[in-house]
């Protein structure tokens, strides 16, 4: 891949102001609820980690080592990478400020933790394509392609995996999940078209597809990989749609309640919520 990218601390260095960048993790807050990105990114009111999430990130970090290291060749087994992923968890206990109520609860997430990984390295295919890219930072202008117009913010964002795949090179993203099935394209249509975005204009090409590749923490792990076609033209119609109203919303500060399914996985459902909404 080129070197049109982005390294780690320019993107540290945008995580100022809304004003200076567009991701996909906060387009999407914004599409969930106004008000939570607005507590969220405006007046800073972060909430205390849950084991989900934290689980979640360690998983993601040992994904990052594997597949770092077979971009240069070397191939570690479930064992090493899980050995690794094992020693950094105090570090990243401290770092996310993570709490157990006993140790108990802690061995337990450990444990998920070590299952879901080997279940995801014991399935994927020994000849699978050699990695481009791994947790590689890009940054796109926002030129609306139906009017020309510059929206005025870049587009930054971090890609987990681009894959040397035959059809083209293959941009794959991980999460944990708590349900196995069929993720609906269109819940994740915003961060997929995005990745698409920043891929294209980093390296002057189109992808060859897109991949959610879920790790499920089913009692027996299971490891669910979905395949979405190249972006088309109507997908960037209405990822810029999305962009201009975000754009607006910001630009008139307004931020409204938005009650739904998500209020009640939200970390502000209780308290900071019911201050601004009630």
């Amino acid at each position: 891949m080129s070197t049109g990218l982005l390294g780690f601390e320019s993107v540290q260095e945008r995580r100022g102001g809304i004003d200076s960048y567009i991701s996909p993790s906060r387009l999407n807050c914004w599409l969930s609820c106004p008000l939570k990105f607005r507590l969220t990114y405006i007046d800073g009111m972060r909430q205390p980690t849950t084991p989900s999430l934290f689980l979640g990130r360690v998983v993601h970090g040992a994904m990052e080592t594997l597949y770092r290291h077979r971009q240069l060749g070397v191939i570690l087994g479930a064992e090493e990478v899980t050995r690794r992923m094992l020693e950094g968890w105090g570090q990243a206990v401290e770092e996310d400020g993570m709490g157990f109520d006993d140790v108990s609860d802690e061995q337990a997430l450990q444990k998920q933790a070590v299952d879901l990984v080997t279940a995801y390295i014991r399935q994927m295919p020994a000849d699978e394509p050699k990695p481009l890219a791994v947790e590689v930072a890009a940054e796109a202008s926002l030129i609306d392609p139906a009017t020309g117009e510059n929206l005025g913010l870049p587009m930054v964002g971090v890609m987990d995996l681009v894959l040397d795949d035959a059809d083209g090179p293959l941009v794959c993203d991980f999460k944990t999940s708590a349900r196995s099935g069929e993720p609906l394209e269109t819940a994740h249509e915003v961060q997929l078209t995005s990745y698409s975005l920043l891929f294209r204009h980093s390296q002057g090409q189109d992808e060859g597809g897109l991949e959610i590749r879920s790790l499920v923490k089913t009692k027996t792990p299971k490891i669910e990989i979905h395949r979405y076609p190249a972006r088309t033209e109507a997908h960037f119609r209405r990822l810029f749609a999305v962009l201009h109203e975000y754009i607006d919303a910001l630009d008139a500060g307004r931020f409204n309640y938005r009650p739904g399914f998500g209020c009640g996985m939200c970390d502000h459902r209780s308290g900071p919520c019911r201050q601004w909404a009630g």
